[in-house]
């Protein structure tokens, strides 16, 4: 999927992700990595991790936690994620750089979220709005997986649109 060619109005925001929407605005990169930007706008599974590591850290990093984490394990397939044991996973994510700086949270998150899209949505986190639903129906269920509340349900908009993936600018 390629990225957003369209801006939308993200003046409401506040923080890393507006820094790196401010920054496509200026030199058509999001994560100040090409390649990084790419993989987050192949992979859905990628895009929703990298909002889900987007705390506590800066927003480049946080996004660039899912392209780290398949260069890590070979995958970033859910089924496999969800079936690792959680201090694999967190070994995983502590090699330097680390994938987020609170690695055991995450892992835990990262698990829980790899299990419910296994089990719920085929093992791609496109089916959470691929399926034609509004935004308010694709809120909803972000916020029901581990470590999204509202704020970051309302920033999956933005992630969605300018990673190529939905776009939600007319709701």
């Amino acid at each position: 999927m390629p990225l957003a060619t369209t801006h939308i109005d993200y003046s409401t925001l506040e923080g890393g992700l507006v820094r790196m929407m401010n920054r496509y605005k200026e030199s058509g990169t999001l994560t100040g990595d090409a390649e990084v930007d790419e993989y987050l706008a192949q992979d859905a599974n990628a895009a929703l991790l990298g909002l889900l590591y987007d705390q506590r850290v800066r927003a480049e990093s946080a996004f660039k936690g899912p392209f780290r984490l398949r260069e890590r394990l070979g995958h970033l397939d859910m089924a496999k994620i969800a079936a690792m044991e959680h201090q694999d996973l967190v070994d995983v994510m502590k090699i330097s750089p680390a994938v987020h700086r609170f690695t055991g949270t995450m892992a835990d998150y990262t698990k829980r979220i790899a299990d419910i899209l296994t089990n719920e949505y085929g093992g791609n986190a496109a089916n959470l709005w691929n399926d034609g639903v509004d935004f308010p129906t694709v809120q909803k269920r972000v916020r029901k997986l581990p470590g999204f509340g509202a704020e970051k349900a309302e920033k999956l908009r933005y992630v969605l649109h300018y990673f190529g993936h939905r776009d939600f600018s007319g709701e």
